[in-house]
């Protein structure tokens, strides 16, 4: 910051000048932007055919919270060089759409030299580039959306000062060894056929397929995707036209396994968050990490919570492994995959007239809600009645008939809402 006492316009002059340097050329002189690679990453691009100069291109996944770096080998296609546990991203999953909405960037930019900030208030930075053609075209609004160290975001994806400083000498060799700009690709999750046929419902989902086809691209060649609009879209190429159709294809054929995972009643689901997420990692510190000033910890507290606004296919009566057991094989249904909390907790799930059953850690105050309802399911129909927690289950379900508590108030910070509301 340029302090304006004795000599303002000096000191106004000097500043504009300084601003206009940073625009027009990267300025690496900081000792934190001079720092090389370690060298543990330059033997591993050796045994991976890579050389130190060669282009990268960076993958960022919200709801895993993971950014990879990938970097060019000899043979012209891109290998994963390594991948870092994202520290801190704020808002929800989805593109950001206005300035102030604390939402972090999805979708496809160019960072170039000028994007790459040495002298970073938050130890490193650089500007993904947001908003780009598509952003504009969508009306969004907001800048200096970056990927930087420190652990704090509003809109950002923050990285801890470590990991920000190997990703910053990975780009700043790349750009001063010849690479115009690389590709900074962000997406809300792991662009699998499964994720994308689960959050069917969800508001974003046109946008995310989009977004779906130009990660198949690089997932069948491993090249870098032009990247373009076509009628207010995404629109994606290669040079290669051999291996443009070989990306068609795998796309095609996802499409196709999205189509047949929600023909055989795969549950849709939304996976909502106070204000973003961090990776696991960081999350089991428990606040003794070093990290420094996390931003809004309490809302980590409610990230990932997965909502079931359509339950799959799968009826009570194929979660049983045996007739006088029934209770073991439900409480690992409405459990799997928990993920790490920040305050870990063990609770017991109460079901009726049967032992209780002792919960691992949770992130999510619902992670099988209405997974026990039968298929077809009744018209849905739009509910703004919170959820009680209980699911009433049909008479004929002889040791189990009556109320099944799924979520104990005891168990629920705070009051969920569902697009569907079941009455069986």
């Amino acid at each position: 910051m340029v302090l304006m006492r004795a000599y303002p316009l000096r000191n106004w002059l000097i500043g504009s000048l300084m601003a206009a340097t940073a625009l027009t050329a990267p300025a690496w002189g900081s000792s934190r932007g001079d720092v090389p690679a370690p060298a543990a990453l330059i033997s591993a691009m050796a045994s991976k055919n890579m050389d130190q100069s060669a282009p990268i291109l960076v993958r960022v996944f919200k709801m895993e919270s993971v950014l990879e770096v990938w970097k060019q080998t000899r043979t012209g296609r891109y290998e994963l060089l390594k991948s870092y546990p994202i520290c801190r991203w704020s808002g929800q999953l989805g593109p950001k759409r206005k300035q102030g909405d604390r939402q972090a960037p999805e979708g496809f930019y160019s960072v170039g030299p000028r994007q790459m900030n040495p002298n970073s208030a938050y130890y490193l930075s650089f500007d993904t580039g947001f908003p780009n053609a598509y952003d504009r075209a969508q009306g969004a609004s907001g800048s200096a959306l970056m990927v930087h160290g420190s652990c704090s975001s509003a809109g950002c994806y923050a990285m801890t000062d470590q990991q920000i400083s190997e990703i910053f000498a990975l780009a700043r060799d790349s750009l001063a060894a010849g690479q115009r700009a690389f590709q900074f690709q962000a997406y809300p999750f792991r662009m699998t056929p499964k994720n994308l046929a689960r959050h069917r419902g969800d508001s974003n989902i046109a946008f995310w397929r989009q977004l779906k086809e130009g990660y198949d691209f690089f997932e069948a060649t491993r090249l870098e995707p032009r990247v373009s609009m076509s009628g207010n879209r995404y629109a994606f190429n290669l040079d290669s036209p051999a291996e443009e159709r070989i990306a068609r294809q795998r796309h095609a054929e996802e499409e196709s396994r999205i189509a047949e995972l929600i023909t055989a009643g795969t549950e849709a689901v939304r996976t909502v968050y106070q204000d973003g997420g961090q990776n696991a990692i960081f999350t089991a510190m428990h606040g003794n990490s070093g990290l420094g000033d996390i931003s809004r910890p309490d809302a980590l507290a409610y990230a990932g919570r997965e909502i079931v606004v359509t339950p799959g296919k799968s009826w009570i009566a194929g979660l049983f492994t045996g007739k006088d057991q029934p209770a073991q094989p439900i409480a690992a249904k409405l459990v799997k995959a928990a993920p790490v909390a920040v305050e870990p907790r063990r609770e017991p799930v109460q079901m009726a007239a049967m032992t209780a059953v002792p919960l691992p850690p949770l992130r999510s105050t619902v992670d099988a809600v209405l997974e026990m309802a039968p298929a077809p399911l009744p018209p849905s129909r739009r509910s703004d009645t919170p959820f009680d927690g209980e699911l009433r289950l049909p008479p004929a379900l002889a040791p189990m008939s009556g109320s099944l508590p799924i979520l104990p108030t005891s168990f629920a910070p705070r009051k969920l809402v569902l697009a569907h509301k079941v009455d069986l």
